[in-house]
């Protein structure tokens, strides 16, 4: 095979798994948001009566080639600016939240609903995602997860080491489900989750796409 021929060949594997992916993610999300519409209907009833605020969260993420979208959730926490809570409230939960990738136990973090912690513990949280970003295209079924912009930048500076893995997640759709929270290892710090997900991109395949896809809810048990 000549290097054209090659150069050919994997352009044509590349737009023959992007085609897939894509179907995947179309039929997916439509198959999963009929599946669990009466668990999404009970649980917007319950974020709503049992704290004030709106029933969705909303967020901007990092899209694929950097494009900024906005990601859906159910709403887990208080209404308000909780990072700014956070930050002047609990000032050593600021420090530890930000030194351990922006996140905190749910058992320690004072921004959470009770109902909210039990969405988040069996990732009910993300449902919304199915409908408002993956059956658009913001988002993909399986990928990197989906960070936000000062995050990364942040990380950038802080491990100049993992710049690589960045452009890789950024180069891509962010997932619902990915390689790292699949592989039992939900506690990890920023560059092994980084890496992880960097491999994952350079990697890809549909039969990894399909594994990840079939562990994702022994995953989500295995959280309660």
């Amino acid at each position: 095979m000549t290097e054209k021929e090659t150069v050919r060949f994997l352009a044509f594997r590349r737009f023959i798994f992007t085609v897939a992916k894509r179907t995947i993610d179309i039929s997916g999300s439509l198959l999963l948001s009929l599946i669990f519409l009466p668990l999404m209907v009970v649980t917007a009833v319950l974020v709503k009566a049992t704290s004030p605020g709106s029933i969705f969260f909303k967020q901007k993420r990092v899209g694929k080639n950097s494009y900024p979208f906005v990601m859906y959730k159910f709403r887990t926490m208080y209404t308000g600016d909780n990072d700014q809570r956070l930050k002047e409230g609990y000032p050593d939960l600021w420090k530890k939240y930000k030194e351990n990738g922006w996140k905190l136990r749910m058992d320690e973090d004072p921004r959470i609903t009770p109902v909210g912690k039990i969405l988040r513990s069996l990732t009910i949280d993300e449902f919304p995602q199915l409908i408002f970003n993956v059956f658009p295209g913001q988002m993909s079924l399986v990928g990197p997860r989906a960070y936000r912009e000062e995050e990364l930048q942040e990380y950038e500076q802080k491990y100049p080491q993992t710049r690589q893995y960045i452009n890789d997640i950024r180069s891509v759709k962010p997932g619902i489900t990915g390689p790292w929270q699949t592989s039992g290892r939900n506690e990890i710090p920023f560059e092994q989750r980084a890496k992880l997900d960097s491999e994952y991109v350079r990697s890809r395949s549909l039969k990894k796409e399909i594994l990840i896809l079939f562990k994702t809810p022994l995953a989500m048990i295995s959280r309660w």
